[in-house]
Formats: structure tokens, C-alpha cells, sequence
């Protein structure tokens, strides 16, 4: 409901308008709030308290006229969209009060209040592209289902269930390693979600201050704080019934965690310093490379927001999961590379593919992209060499929880200390070697004996994703209970 102040010492025409704009429906409710003024004083009061979208000011007042207080109203009001109207017809006046900033000048006795209807109309509709041409960056390619590139098991599973996000309006939690497309995924359901454009503002949760952030998701008012010149809309506020992304969710603050498990629990908010209740229409899609639930264990996240987060969860897995995917990326991305550095590299040797799907990527996509960005600007030519690509080096060890490297996972290097001692001693009998799946099994549930069963400890003992994990346990418990 946008809220509309009219501005008229004229009070039958006053309650006239006010009654015709409070009969006007949008989609089954009242589409304004209407605020009435019969002075300058009382309008300047009143547009302070309600924060209106569009003003109908009248030139002539008992203590100012209407053109005097044009700036003041702008200052009170923020990007309110003022329409100014007078029963003289007086062309200076008219140039005066556009210079001024008002949005239309009008003259009255109204020929027709259907006309004005348009007016307002458009003055809000121009009050919603300023806005959003203002906070919203608008890429020239929205982001496509084609964008999604993978044939592998797990990337066909991920687009059907985006398939059945997107038509809901439910909130969605994207899980998933840092560069794995968490905020591709975002967009692609979000484009996916509505059949005419909306609104799609995404904010980095780890990127600004807590107080810098409440101001950026709330909005503020003038003189809220140090430095609150004037009124600022909101992230909430400027997505309207489209889609707000909040990346890195598992960095806010538990301060902001409450206010924002309020927002979504009453679904309205204040601006900073205001008292107006704002309705949140746009849908939240939130994203992490966090663990949530080890977060919760931990005190670091609260566990009700948690819960009205999850209404749907989405793993993206990461890029040396599902290698069978690199090739199509490769082709995928040389073209946006190329088309971005002004080159044509467009051949790649077989050697050159097998080089980068042995590469551990533990950036995934991004990283992906960044190597063949560098390839790319490097190349003489159109092929791409591997002389510009990463060495095949062996991955250094990550350390383990009490400080000391482990190996790789599947029981070389430092490793082999967590391994059992006939693993870890030189073997001369054959039938005493395991099978990979047998290690894979003993080194698992050695890992998870060390850790006292804490998952995300294990993962990082193992060099191993948390969607993994489960996999695998599910695979060797189900082995045990038919082998019983």
C-alpha cells in the first residue's frame, strides 16, 4: 500500500480526493493510504511522520505557498515524487516549480479525476525505476538456466530441484563451498519465479559492518545517526515483491540475526530510526558456505532462524565432486573469457583438459575460471598451452584438529599416523592389503572414533564436503545392515 499525502486548504475538494483515492483497489486491497494537510506547517509535519510516496501539494496556502516548501518536502521525504497544483495558469510559475524538482504541475477545477489517477500513477512508477536504477546494479544477460553447466548426476538432481523452488515463493537456504555459484543459483531461480521482471537485490552479509548493514537491509532515516543525511530505502524496501539474496547469512551477527528472524517471522520491518511499519513482499534467498547446523552447535547461530531458513535447503557440490563436468565448463567459460579479454581462443588440446581435470580446485568454479582467464590473456594463439596452467603438484596437507598435517584421505602422506599399524608398517603378505573401499570405510570410522562423531570435524580431517561424508556413511551402513 503506497501511503499518498494531499496538501489543500480547499477541505470539500480535500475530502473529495480523499475518498476517491481510498476507493481505489490493487489486486483486491486498498491500493493508498491517504493523509490529508490544510497548511504549509501541517503538510511539512505530516510528510515527517508518514513518509509518503507521492505528494498533491496546492500552490496556494494559508501560511506558504506550495513552491516555497518544495525543498523542504524533498528533504523530509527522501525520493517522494511531489505534484504540484495551482487554478492559475501561469507559465513562469509552471517552469519555477519544475526546476524546483516537482514531478507534474496540474491546474484545477480537475476536467476529470481519471487524469490525475494517471499522474499519481506514474509518479509512483517513476518513484520505483529511480530506485532501483539508483542501489540496483542491471546486467545486460539476466542469468539463464543454460548458465547452469554440468551433465553429471549431481548437477541434474540440483536443476530439478531448482525446477521445484522456483515454483514457490518459499524461502530457500543455498549451501555450498566458497566459488561453487552459490549467487548464480540465486538469480537463476529468481528469474525462474516470476514471468515479468522483479527486482533481484542480493547484499554480502560478510562484506559490511553490522551497523553499516542494518542500514543496508532496513534502510534509515534522516538523522538517524552520524552521517544519515536523508532518507535511505532499504534493501527489504527496494525489492519490492521480488527476491532479496543475502549471501555469507552465516557471518551476520547475532544481533542481526534477531532482527532479521523477526522481519521474517512477522514479515514487516522499520527503517533505522523510523516508527513506520514496512511490509516485506520480496521473497529471501539466503546463502552460506558455513555448516549451519555445526554453527547452531556452536552458539554461533541462532537455531529459530536456522529452522526459517531451511524451509528448503540446496547443496551445491563442489567442483572435484563432479569432474566428469569440467570439459562443458571449459567450453562455457572460454567463451565469456574471450568475449571479456578481446581474444579467440577456442582450441583445447586433449592433454590441456586432462591437465585441468587433475587439478584439486579447491576455489571450484571461480578458481576455474581464474586459471583459464590467465590462460587465456597468455595464449599466443587460439590454443590454450598448458605451460600458462597450474603445476600437478601433490596438495599440501591440511592440519588436522590437533594441530599435525593428515594426508590426503585415502591414507598417503602424514596421514598414515591416524591409519592403523598394519596400514601404516611395510606389508609382505597380500592378503592382509584392504580393499580401497575397505581403507576408505576403516579410515572413515577412524576419523569419526577421533572426533567423538562431530561431522564437520571429520570432513576436515578427511579433505572431504559434508554432503560427501553422509553419502559414504549411508553407503557403508547400508552394507553392513545386509551383510547382517
Amino acid at each position: 500500500m503506497e501511503t499518498l499525502l494531499i496538501v489543500d486548504d480547499d477541505i470539500s475538494l480535500l475530502e473529495s480526493l480523499k475518498m476517491h483515492f481510498e476507493d481505489i483497489e490493487h489486486e483486491g486491497s486498498p491500493r493508498y493510504q491517504v493523509v490529508t494537510a490544510t497548511s504549509a506547517a501541517g503538510a511539512l509535519r505530516v510528510a515527517g511522520e508518514v513518509m509518503p510516496g507521492v505528494v498533491i501539494l496546492d500552490m496556494k496556502l494559508p501560511d506558504r505557498t506550495g513552491l516555497d516548501i518544495i525543498e523542504e518536502m524533498k528533504s523530509l521525504c527522501g525520493d517522494a515524487r511531489i505534484i504540484l497544483v495551482t487554478a492559475f495558469h501561469d507559465m513562469e510559475t509552471t517552469i519555477r516549480a519544475m526546476k524546483a524538482g516537482a514531478f507534474d504541475y496540474i491546474h484545477k477545477p480537475f476536467p476529470d479525476l481519471a487524469a490525475l489517477d494517471i499522474v499519481v500513477s506514474r509518479a509512483l512508477e517513476y518513484r520505483q525505476l529511480s530506485r532501483r536504477a539508483a542501489t540496483v546494479h542491471v546486467e545486460s544477460v539476466a542469468a539463464r538456466l543454460g548458465d547452469i553447466v554440468g551433465n553429471s548426476g549431481l548437477m541434474q538432481q540440483l536443476v530439478k530441484e531448482i525446477g521445484k523452488v522456483a515454483a514457490s515463493r518459499a524461502t530457500v537456504l543455498i549451501n555450498g563451498e566458497s566459488g561453487t555459484g552459490k549467487e548464480l543459483i540465486a538469480r537463476v531461480i529468481h528469474n525462474y519465479s516470476y514471468d515479468e521482471p522483479k527486482p533481484f537485490i542480493g547484499i554480502n552479509c560478510s562484506a559490511i559492518v553490522d551497523t553499516l548493514l542494518e542500514s543496508e537491509l532496513f534502510g534509515h532515516e534522516k538523522g538517524s545517526f552520524t552521517g544519515a543525511t536523508g532518507l535511505k530505502p532499504g534493501k527489504f524496501e527496494l525489492a519490492e515483491d521480488g527476491t532479496v539474496f543475502l549471501d555469507e547469512i552465516g557471518d551476520m551477527s547475532l544481533m542481526l540475526q534477531a532482527k532479521l528472524l523477526r522481519v521474517l517471522q512477522e514479515r514487516e520491518f522499520e527503517r533505522v530510526g523510523g516508527v513506520k511499519k514496512l511490509k516485506l513482499r520480496a521473497r529471501i534467498i539466503a546463502a552460506t558456505h558455513r555448516t549451519l547446523s555445526e554453527e547452531v552447535a556452536s552458539g554461533r547461530f541462532r537455531e529459530d532462524l536456522y529452522q526459517r531458513l531451511k524451509v528448503i535447503t540446496l547443496l551445491i557440490p563442489p567442483l572435484r565432486e563432479r569432474r566428469e563436468d569440467i570439459p562443458s565448463l571449459v567450453h562455457h567459460l572460454l567463451e565469456r573469457i574471450n568475449e571479456k579479454v578481446h581474444k579467440r581462443v577456442t582450441r583445447v588440446p586433449p592433454e590441456v583438459l586432462n591437465h585441468l581435470m587433475r587439478l584439486p580446485w579447491r576455489g571450484n568454479v571461480r578458481e576455474l575460471e581464474n586459471v583459464l582467464t590467465r590462460a587465456v590473456v597468455l595464449a599466443p594463439g587460439e590454443v590454450l598451452l598448458s605451460d600458462n596452467l597450474p603445476a600437478l603438484e601433490p596438495e599440501q596437507p591440511e592440519p588436522g584438529p590437533n594441530g599435525h598435517a593428515h594426508g590426503d584421505g585415502n591414507g598417503h602422506g602424514p596421514g598414515g599416523a591416524f591409519l592403523p599399524n598394519f596400514l601404516a608398517a611395510p606389508i609382505s603378505d597380500p592378503s592382509r592389503i584392504p580393499t580401497l573401499e575397505e581403507a576408505e570405510r576403516m579410515l572413515i570410522e577412524l576419523a569419526m572414533n577421533v572426533t567423538k562423531g562431530h561431522k564437520g570435524k571429520t570432513c576436515q580431517i578427511l579433505g572431504i564436503s559434508r554432503p560427501t561424508l553422509e553419502r559414504k556413511l549411508q553407503k557403508y551402513a547400508g552394507r553392513q545392515d545386509s551383510q547382517a
